[in-house]
């Protein structure tokens, strides 16, 4: 057989199969998918073949055709050794060059394994529908090995089930369609040493009709107000979309649930019957009337028994939910405070600790555990999304979800989070902005205030009224991952771009919240990340993420708080800690994990700074707390975080959480506070009264006019660091050569966070890279990535250089990463600039080592990550807008030097915070004599209160001494040049005046 997956003819099977292996005469023969005889090769896609896979470069098995005498088919097997410590195994994917496989006429698939009788599961998946097997919905089941020798596993098709903790594309329809198939895979056990054997994998059996055919319901849950009915369609569905062959019976009625028949509800019973022949897609209404009285009630459930013949019947049986009614919580005309009183006056302590919990959308499946376990929140975790990825999906699948929690008690809405850190993120076709270094480059409050506004639109737009920003990080260490989610290195720069936060909420009272293009923001992370040491961390591989931030108290007020009680002030609604440990010097803890220090989120979180929102734990963050989980759980929430992230343990986390309030180990007043801020926080937004989707923004999801801001955003977060010879901006007469990896590359210019938590290089969503900005631009542009064409007859080159995408501890230094440009982007930047005029672009989350060769270098700018406009970065190219972008964090010289921030005793970096120089605009003249009218100027705007005539004269101080000092920039310049910018941020115009006419002398 040249391909073991081809379906072979009965005729052939027949001379194959001994007649003691048949089935009953009317089954069809068995059919073999892989015989491992040598016939499928070890490949991968698009080849037909098999091969491995795992968490990391140890967990892929190790697989070969191995010669057994006792193999049950043939004469070798399929053999395998396996270490795995994340998850690990293996498939066989069909050739993605032939058409898919039809395996409809059969009950299932069965094959030999070699039991070792470990007591562990192995899981097994088979894949449908899509392009490939890589591009497949996943139905899986599992096995245990529970015995010795060879045992051939029979899996009913019927037995696969719809996997919902990860699908490689989101889902195609979530029907099993037998008739494209794609191969199967096997993950193996994981935290063992182990090794195994298989063989003869093959079809089985006659399909019944309850195969292919499918009897659906429009919904799980149908709400209705009291006295109306509901309507509930059934369906019948075929996989091909073929007519059924048998009739298919549903019988119905009306049974349990906790609305009373005749007083609630008339009951309702009957058959309804679909003739073979049916066409695929029929359907019936079943009608469910409800009754009225006058009594103020919780919401109340009628279940729909439905018993299937001739198909397979719903997965869940669909309830009829009589809306809440008369309750003081449900009156939008009473303060919150009350509604929110009279609502947790009537919740079980399970209803309390289901809204204290978060679980991630991939972990909840249909949404059946909702109401299950009364959950208050589901978030999408980095590239957790529907498919396809649009904003319809995403307001379809948010408004699933949301339906099935008004199948509880009292209704009460879930609040839906998603990280949205540079627009929505998650979201293919999105407007994505500049990450927020970018963002801290442009000093501009209002500009930071529409990039959140737009990102608030575009979010809630989708149906989510949560967003997981913005992150208030003073970041110390360009070495850590993170660093391009904050704003800068300063705090006084950190809290002037707190304006995102209005954009995001609206204005600070909480008013705005319930409009339809505002969302909730979250702080993060309380307190420190920012300030974690290199080499502290203990998470895996990590160097810096998550590690320990050791201060004096004074630091920690002066550096790292000041930015927290600014949002407070704002209105933030929720705030997030950090994984970090806080080490405070002198107060005799140590380091001690952010999630566990009551001191700092009850204490002076929500007791000194007056927060009134809730506090949300990170992703799984108190895993890593000390003690079993029971101490993990109570000391989380003892410490004040009210609502906790636990994507994939949600059941765990609220039995746990139960039990500890039981035994008196977290108070009921402790989970009281929690829900109330909660809850408020719900009634706010407006999520009683609108719990779905209000789409009618979706139309301004990456439209032009929120591009425009993305796109001024990226302009002016643009920092030209050098420009001698006035290369910079470029003419569109000139002839330029353009070279370097991030040239045009959307993904590496937008960086982490974009679609999928990590990012990826290429083209994954809509925007313009660098490259099409400048043609868009009217640029006489030539391209050459690696710089290979020849480069005579050019006027000036553009090299763009930088980073590929990557988020928290993966990017650290030294975990896989460095500062240096790699070695393609050296050799570009020394070919182009060795023979023309250069400009060097550096697209990156941090400052790259270039000093060595500034030199050869004519122009350099810091581009930072700017999204998907990268028309932004051609207007300041080309001089439709003037460079205006600052330093938000120091360059510096060499990684030795680092940390290295403003205000350091020892300052000597190859470019100081604030540094910037600009284009279009003449530098003052006049020397001293000007600074000293500048200083006096400043002093008098300082004293009248006008900051924004203050901060005019302090720039144009520094352009005065930019001028002066050109790239001749000594540690004697820099100190005191980051130190007036620190100054002009504290609204300190006169010093910060002074500060730069010490750096003038010193030039």
């Amino acid at each position: 057989m040249p391909r073991a997956a081809l379906l072979v003819s009965t005729a052939l099977l027949a001379a194959l199969i001994p007649l003691s292996a048949a089935s009953a005469a009317d089954d069809p023969a068995p059919t073999p998918v892989d015989r491992f005889e040598g016939e499928v090769p070890f490949a991968s896609q698009p080849a037909d073949g098999i091969f491995t896979w795992g968490g990391d470069s140890d967990d892929p098995p190790a697989l070969r055709f191995a010669d057994r005498a006792d193999a049950p088919e043939g004469s070798k097997v399929l053999a395998g050794t396996y270490d795995i410590s994340g998850y690990g195994g293996f498939s066989h994917d069909f050739a993605a060059t032939e058409p898919a496989h039809d395996w409809s006429a059969h009950k299932g698939i069965r094959f030999w394994w070699d039991g070792q009788d470990n007591g562990k599961k192995t899981a097994f998946e088979i894949k449908d529908g899509g392009a490939n097997g890589e591009a497949s919905e996943l139905w899986t089941t599992s096995f245990t090995d529970d015995f010795s020798g060879w045992k051939q596993i029979e899996i009913p098709f019927t037995d696969f089930v719809y996997r919902t903790d990860y699908q490689p594309v989101g889902g195609i329809d979530h029907v099993l369609g037998l008739t494209q198939m794609w191969g199967y895979a096997v993950t193996l056990p994981v935290g063992v040493q182990g090794q195994f054997a298989m063989d003869d994998v093959e079809l089985y059996g006659k399909a019944d009709q309850a195969l292919r055919a499918s009897v659906t319901t429009d919904a799980a849950v149908y709400p209705v107000k009291e006295g109306g009915t509901a309507s509930v369609k059934v369906t019948v569905a075929t996989t091909g979309t073929a007519p059924i062959d048998d009739p298919v019976t549903v019988t119905y009625e009306t049974a349990g649930g906790t609305a009373e028949s005749g007083q609630d509800y008339k009951p309702v019973s009957g058959t309804l019957t679909f003739p073979a022949g049916t066409a695929s897609g029929a359907t019936r209404t079943i009608k469910v009337p409800t009754l009225k009285d006058r009594s103020a009630e919780s919401a109340e459930t009628i279940p729909l028994k439905l018993t299937v013949s001739g198909a397979k019947a719903p997965a869940e049986t669909p309830q009829v939910v009589i809306d809440a009614h008369g309750l003081p919580y449900l009156n939008s005309k009473l303060p919150v405070k009350k509604r929110v009183a009279d609502l947790l006056s009537r919740m079980s302590l399970a209803e309390k600790t289901g809204q204290m919990t978060q679980a991630e959308r991939g972990a909840v499946g249909n949404g059946g555990d909702i109401a299950a376990y009364d959950l208050g929140s589901l978030l999408s975790g980095g590239g957790s999304t529907p498919t396809p990825n649009t904003a319809a999906a995403w307001a379809k699948m948010i408004d699933g979800f949301q339906l099935r929690a008004q199948a509880t008690r009292f209704q009460i809405p879930l609040i839906y989070g998603v990280d949205a850190v540079h627009g929505h993120n998650n979201l293919a076709g999105a407007t994505i902005m500049p990450h927020n270094i970018g963002i801290g480059a442009t000093r501009d409050p209002r500009l930071a205030e529409r990039t959140g506004a737009v990102t608030a639109a575009e979010v809630r737009a989708t149906g989510i009224p949560w967003d997981f920003a913005p992150c208030l990080c003073v970041s110390r260490d360009e070495r850590w991952g993170r660093s391009y989610e904050s704003f800068g290195e300063d705090p006084a720069l950190v809290k002037s771009m707190e304006t995102v936060i209005q954009g995001l909420q609206g204005r600070a009272d909480g008013r705005d919240l319930k409009d339809d293009d505002k969302v909730l923001a979250t702080a993060k992370h309380f307190v420190g990340d920012g300030g974690t040491a290199y080499g502290s961390s203990t998470t895996g591989s990590y160097t810096v993420d998550q590690g320990v931030t050791t201060v004096t108290r004074q630091q920690l007020e002066a550096i790292h708080l000041e930015p927290f009680q600014t949002a407070v002030d704002r209105g933030v609604g929720t705030v997030m800690p950090s994984y970090s440990s806080l080490d405070i010097v002198g107060d005799g803890q140590g380091p001690v994990k952010m999630h566990a220090r009551a001191d700092m989120i009850n204490g002076v979180l929500k007791d000194r700074m007056g927060f009134k929102g809730f506090v949300i734990s990170d992703w799984n963050a108190i895993d890593q707390l000390p003690g079993d989980y029971p101490a993990h759980v109570r000391t989380a929430v003892n410490a004040g975080v009210d609502m906790m992230m636990v994507p994939y343990s949600y059941q765990d986390f609220t039995a746990t959480l139960t039990a500890e309030v039981k035994a008196g180990r977290v108070s009921e007043k402790r989970v009281d506070d929690a829900v109330s801020r909660i809850l408020t926080q719900k009634f706010e937004l407006g999520l009683f009264e609108h719990p779905y989707a209000d789409t009618s923004g979706a139309s301004g999801i990456g439209s032009t006019a929120h591009r425009a801001v993305a796109r001024q955003a990226a302009a002016e977060s643009q920092v030209l660091l050098k420009n001698s010879g006035n290369v910079l901006p470029l003419r569109k007469s000139q002839k330029v050569y353009v070279a370097g990896s991030n040239a045009d590359d959307l993904g590496n210019q937008t960086g982490g966070w974009t679609i999928t938590w990590q990012g990826q290089s290429g083209t994954h969503t809509t925007g313009t890279t660098i490259l099409q900005g400048m043609r868009n631009a009217g640029g006489d542009v030539t391209y050459s990535k690696d710089a290979s064409a020849p480069t005579s007859g050019y006027d000036v080159g553009v090299v763009v250089v930088g980073e590929t995408p990557y988020a928290e501890g993966v990017g650290d230094v030294g975990n896989g990463n460095d500062l240096a440009l790699s070695a393609a982007d050296q050799a570009a930047v020394d070919k182009v600039c060795a023979a023309m005029k250069c400009a060097v672009l550096i697209v990156s989350g941090r400052p790259q080592l270039i000093g060595d060769r500034l030199g050869g270098i004519d122009a350099l700018v810091a581009s930072w990550l700017p999204g998907t406009e990268g028309d932004g970065v051609a207007d300041v190219l080309y001089g439709r807008r003037a460079f205006t972008g600052q330093l938000p964090v120091t360059w510096p010289k060499s990684e030795a030097q680092l940390p290295i921030n403003v205000g350091d005793a020892a300052y000597d970096p190859q470019y100081p915070y604030g540094w910037g120089l600009t284009t279009l605009t003449k530098a003052p003249k006049g020397g001293e004599a000007t600074l000293r009218k500048l200083g006096r100027a400043a002093r008098t705007a300082e004293r009248a209160g006008a900051a924004s005539a203050g901060r005019k004269l302090v720039g144009e101080a520094r352009l005065l001494v930019q001028a002066k000092v050109g790239q001749s920039i000594t540690a004697a310049v820099s100190k005191p040049f980051a130190d007036a910018d620190h100054l002009l941020l504290t609204g300190k115009y006169a010093a910060a005046v002074e500060k730069l006419t010490e750096a003038y002398r010193a030039a």
